[in-house]
């Protein structure tokens, strides 16, 4: 087992990767209860608990078992009448500040989690236990919470730290490839970001990487590794953490045009990274060579779905991401393999040839 730190202004916590670790979790979480009476709660979704429901009971003491909470998987119910409804549950069961909940899932499960946890009763502890490759090396690290609204994806929430997160690399083996490629595309930006040798090694490994084992395990250990560092500098995406968005303003466009049906985040994102390595690449931030690296790496843990939109519909998506800020369009681009920056002034003609560029290798 490998542990990483997560230190900003706010909070400290550990996020461990290894293998097993599910088995371990009613242990470690025990010990974070403030008091003998405290409750447990653990959110979930049925499929996940169908698989891992009786090792995750077995990881706690008869007496200590936990309160299951159900949530459906999907975008739809990423929803504020579903915190209101879990957050009821809660009370019903006797929750108080004293109580503890777990996030069994993933990223979804994560995100609703953390923010049930935010603001009932203002706040109580709660764990992050990442079921998919995406939430281990992206949504579970950083205090990111939150809903979506029908405006647009999690523009309500609040950062909200976990007390630890368990990244179990063997959880993994249960998803379908699709999921583990999808999860993929965020350590790809990872690497284009801020982690040349990531990167590197996911050029060069990319069959061992879907092999899983330790090359996935060090894969997983690296995006974290990159993001809390990251957090550590800027906790509230005052600043440098922007640059985690690379691909995401196109990338969140295509799910909100296509209805949130028809790819996964992951696959979103690479759609988004191939629109922002080309507007990198027509600005001279990226040479010719390097760019077309970054297209073969996300075109290697592909295939990326096909999908159908307008470049009105994506250009207007794009115009309500939360990144924006007093009606300047904020746009994260590569800066070289390794580096990123953050514009303000990307036009809608750089916006129209990317869109352009992916809607045309999306229809073919």
């Amino acid at each position: 087992m490998k542990t990483i730190k997560v230190k900003t202004a706010s909070a400290s916590y550990p996020v461990h990767v290894g293998s097993g670790l599910v088995a371990k979790l009613g242990r470690e979480a025990e010990k974070l209860l403030r008091a003998p009476a405290a409750k447990i709660f653990l959110l979930t979704s049925p499929e996940i608990w169908a698989l891992w429901g009786k090792t995750v009971a077995k990881s706690f003491a008869a007496a200590r078992q936990p309160n299951v909470l159900f949530l459906a998987p999907g975008e739809t119910h990423k929803r504020m009448g579903q915190i209101e409804r879990l957050a009821n549950a809660m009370a019903e069961a006797g929750a108080d500040r004293s109580s503890l909940l777990i996030a069994l899932g993933g990223g979804i499960i994560g995100d609703m989690g953390g923010f049930l946890a935010a603001i009932y009763m203002r706040g109580i502890d709660y764990v992050q236990v990442p079921t998919t490759l995406l939430a281990q090396v992206d949504s579970s690290v950083g205090g990111k919470t939150g809903a979506n609204l029908v405006a647009g994806k999690n523009l309500i929430g609040s950062f909200h730290h976990p007390k630890f997160v368990f990244a179990d690399a063997g959880v993994l083996k249960t998803l379908p490839e699709r999921e583990v490629r999808a999860g993929l595309y965020e350590s790809i930006k990872a690497g284009i970001i801020r982690d040349a040798g990531l990167f590197r090694f996911l050029e060069k490994n990319h069959e061992a990487v879907l092999g899983g084992d330790a090359a996935m395990e060090r894969v997983i250990s690296a995006s974290i590794k990159m993001k809390a560092e990251v957090v550590g500098i800027d906790e509230r995406e005052s600043g440098l953490r922007m640059i985690l968005n690379y691909g995401h303003t196109i990338g969140h466009a295509i799910e909100a045009a296509t209805q949130y049906k028809k790819m996964l985040h992951g696959e979103a994102v690479g759609w988004g990274m191939l629109a922002a390595t080309e507007i990198s690449r027509r600005r001279g931030l990226l040479t010719d060579k390097d760019a077309g690296r970054i297209v073969d790496v996300i075109h290697a843990y592909g295939p990326l779905p096909r999908f159908r939109t307008s470049v009105a519909a994506l250009l207007d998506a794009a115009g309500r991401d939360k990144k924006n800020k007093a009606g300047l369009r904020r746009f994260v681009l590569a800066d070289g393999i390794g580096k990123a920056v953050v514009v303000e002034n990307v036009t809608e003609a750089e916006m129209t040839g990317a869109c352009e560029l992916i809607l045309n290798e999306a229809r073919s």
